[in-house]
C-alpha cells in the first residue's frame, strides 16, 4: 500500500490552521478480496484514532485505488 495526502490550509479569523486532509490510497490486493477491502476501508476513518482525535476540528475526505493481483 502507498498513498498520498494534500492538507488545505486556510486563515479562519487570521490564523492559519489544516481545515482539511485529501487521502488517496494505492491498494495491491489478492484477487477475490475487493469486497473485503471496500468494506475495510469504508470503515477506516471511524478506526483510525488520527481522524478520530482531529474529527470535529478537520475535514477528512478519503477515496482509494485497488488493483487486485493477477493469480
Amino acid at each position: 500500500m502507498t498513498a498520498e495526502f494534500k492538507g488545505t490550509i486556510e486563515a479562519p479569523d487570521k490564523v492559519l490552521k489544516i481545515t482539511r486532509i485529501d487521502c488517496h490510497y494505492h491498494l495491491t490486493i489478492p484477487k477475490g478480496k475487493r469486497e473485503a477491502a471496500e468494506r475495510a476501508l469504508n470503515t477506516f476513518e471511524r478506526n483510525c484514532p488520527v481522524a478520530q482525535t482531529l474529527k470535529g476540528c478537520v475535514e477528512f475526505h478519503h477515496e482509494w485505488t485497488i488493483q487486485e493481483q493477477e493469480s
